[in-house]
């Protein structure tokens, strides 16, 4: 430790560190424009200026490295004029763009020049002018007030891992752009608008929309994958208008995918305001009572074998238990939450469950995935793998379709036949796991939707235990789930119980009362003609097209909800807006409905319902924080390994930005779609 004096107080900081990094832990603010804590130094911009005793004139503490018994001041004169003038340099060629700049408000250069700039400018030269880029149908670019400082390069090099920017020629000349003209081809590309630290590059969806004073902030947790992101909903009104990632280190870092950026207009359109029910083989308007008289009327003299409930892929926890509740007071058994036909096994907490942790993936030292495709299906936890790989260099290996997933990995095959070769140590990659401390398995649900995917996942445990992946200081083998819901749905139970029906064995006929709970991600042609179905969710997808009654609910930004992550991290969001029209929460519809048919369900408010919720599995009373656990038990899941057929594993994700009913409804989803997604799947063909 190097023992450093910061404008009179003494610190000591690790060696290796920064003269800014010791600024900060004496607690001095430190301006800055290029550096970045998650980002490598580039030591560009000059606005971190200090002055170090006995150095001869001031410099960048954001490069400098500490030295013991070191005095750094930071308000000095010398200081002071420093960043006075870089601020004067920075600003020669800046348009004056402030009242027309989406940035305005939250600009870092209106924050430093307010500071150290100056009411009046010494230079009458023309100011330059630099073409905008053109960077697809996220991003859009203003690059005459780019200051240069390589923020947006420097992230989508390095943890994006798509090195699509640059700079071009050098001086007074250089330009940051594409190097030939195309769109951003990365999923975490948004993450440069927060990076940008002008109005360089700004939100295209969002350009001239609101100012952010005029906005909500409301803090919420991203349900478009199983990351559990959790972000900032900005409103106004009744209206979603951005989303923005919030730093947790542990699940997001700081960074959040384009897809749960950018589907805010899918929110908007399509909606489900008002009840619906199916007369004369068409779907007309009804009020709440009418709805409900329609199902009490359709449940009379059904047993509670024929009725079955099904969980879509975004519903919060509250809303799923309640709806349990309800089918237990039905007599009915028949629940699953698996609708996309996933052999998972649910007698078991660490059978399901991203075991190793997220931030855990930073400890490993070999990586295997097996049906999984991170950069689609969980695109901030593929930039996590990327960042341990960088500093590591561990060995990666993929069964399963070739795809370029930002980091190196070894292809072992494309189906179940490399997890066997890799069993009896056959292949060449098995030295690389059995020399790993801390191996991690990681099945993805390509692997796991497939006839035989009890087998696969059997399998990978039985590969986590035989190459020491399942011991009491480290779990190593993971599930990486592509559905919110589905950890959440699995810790209440929402599986068939004893003598129940599962998903695919309450299609065709054989329920006569099928409950939907925002369930669009299957063919609803094979629910059966004589089934009635009730569909209640938010946006009219597949499953309200089926519905013979539907019952509007609210969006994840429109009520407040527990989300149980892919690593059995249970975390809230909060209200941002209210749902539109006669849409309410999920589970006061189910509540609602409970007393119409006489069978009410013992809460009335959200607080009861929680305490239900903590009933139902104690760790819905361990909000925000996720112990880690090791291997208690090596005993596999139900599945017998030698089952596995030798069919190639097929990707759970073929279109990552439309994978459920809001991005559905999203032009701008279905823009990234045809710039993004449709030459790739013609090109396939």
């Amino acid at each position: 430790m190097a023992k450093v004096t910061v404008d009179g107080i003494e610190v000591e900081v690790p060696n290796g560190s920064t003269v800014l990094q010791a600024c900060e832990a004496a607690g001095k603010e430190i301006p800055r424009f290029c550096y970045h804590e998650r980002l490598s130094i580039a030591g560009n911009c000059r606005m971190c200026l200090v002055e170090i005793e006995r150095a001869p004139k001031p410099v960048s503490s954001c490069s400098f490295p500490v030295a013991d018994n070191m005095v750094v001041k930071t308000d000095s004169p010398m200081v002071r004029n420093g960043r006075r003038g870089v601020m004067e340099f920075l600003l020669i060629n800046h348009p004056l763009d402030c009242p027309i700049c989406d940035q305005g408000g939250e600009c870092d250069l209106q924050d430093q020049a307010l500071g150290y700039g100056m009411d009046h400018s010494r230079y009458k030269e023309n100011k330059r002018a630099v073409k905008d880029k053109d960077l697809g149908p996220l991003v859009k670019t203003v690059m005459t007030r780019c200051i240069q400082c390589t923020r947006c390069i420097r992230f989508v090099s390095e943890v994006a891992g798509v090195p699509d920017l640059g700079a071009t020629s050098r001086g007074e000349n250089m330009e940051v752009g594409t190097y030939v003209e195309r769109a951003l081809g990365s999923e975490l590309s948004g993450n440069i608008i927060d990076l940008c630290p002008v109005g360089a590059l700004t939100s295209k969806p969002y350009a001239f929309t609101a100012r952010p004073w005029e906005l909500k902030k409301t803090d919420g947790i991203d349900v478009l994958d199983a990351v559990g992101t959790n972000i900032r909903i900005d409103s106004r009104g009744p209206e979603v208008l951005r989303i923005l990632p919030r730093i947790n280190n542990d699940v997001n870092e700081e960074w959040l995918g384009d897809k749960s950026r950018f589907f805010v207009d899918g929110l908007k359109r399509r909606r489900l305001d008002r009840p619906w029910v199916r007369r004369d083989g068409r779907l007309v308007p009804a009020s709440w009572a009418e709805a409900f008289a329609t199902i009490a009327q359709r449940l009379q003299g059904v047993p509670g074998e024929r009725i079955g409930a099904v969980a879509g892929d975004l519903c919060d926890a509250e809303s799923m238990l309640a709806l349990k509740d309800l089918m237990a007071a039905l007599g009915s058994a028949n629940l699953d939450c698996r609708q996309d036909g996933a052999r998972l096994d649910a007698s078991r907490r660490d059978f399901y469950l991203f075991n190793s942790s997220i931030a855990g993936i930073e400890e490993a030292d070999a990586l295997l995935l097996v049906g999984s495709n991170p950069r689609h299906e969980a695109p901030v936890l593929n930039a996590r793998i990327r960042k341990q790989w960088l500093h590591t260099n561990m060995p990666l290996g993929v069964i399963g379709p070739a795809a370029d997933l930002t980091y190196a990995a070894t292809t072992l095959g494309d189906g179940p036949g490399a997890i066997s070769a890799l069993l009896d140590g056959s292949h060449s990659f098995a030295p690389m796991l059995r020399d790993a401390k801390k191996p991690m398995i990681v099945v993805g649900q390509g692997a796991l939707r497939r006839p035989d995917g009890a087998a696969v996942l059997a399998a990978c445990w039985k590969l986590a235990a035989a190459f020491g992946g399942l011991s009491a200081g480290w779990h190593g083998f993971n599930v990486l789930h592509t559905a919110a819901a589905r950890v959440g749905a699995l810790d209440l139970g929402f599986v068939p119980g004893p003598g129940g029906r599962g998903f695919e064995s309450m299609l065709g006929g054989r329920v006569d009362v099928l409950w939907l709970l925002g369930a669009d991600e299957f063919d609803t042609a094979r629910i059966g003609a004589d089934t009635f179905v009730v569909y209640q969710g938010h946006h009219g997808d597949r499953g309200a097209a089926r519905a013979d009654v539907i019952l509007p609910g609210a969006a994840f930004t429109e009520k407040p909800g527990t989300y149980v992550n892919m690593e059995g991290r249970v975390q809230r969001g909060l209200l941002a807006v209210y749902p539109p029209g006669q849409a309410r929460e999920d589970w006061r519809i189910v509540r609602a409905f409970s007393e119409v048919i006489g069978r009410t369900l013992p809460y009335n408010d959200l607080p009861a319902l929680r305490k239900r919720l903590e009933q139902a599995n104690p760790v819905f009373a361990r909000v925000g924080f996720l112990p880690r656990f090791g291997a208690g038990d090596e005993s596999g899941p139900a599945g017998d390994p030698t089952a596995m057929s030798a069919a190639p594993l097929a990707p759970a994700v073929t279109n990552y930005y439309q994978t459920d009913a809001i991005t559905r409804a999203s032009p701008t989803m279905a823009a990234c779609t045809e710039i993004y997604v449709a030459p790739t799947l013609q090109a396939a063909e």
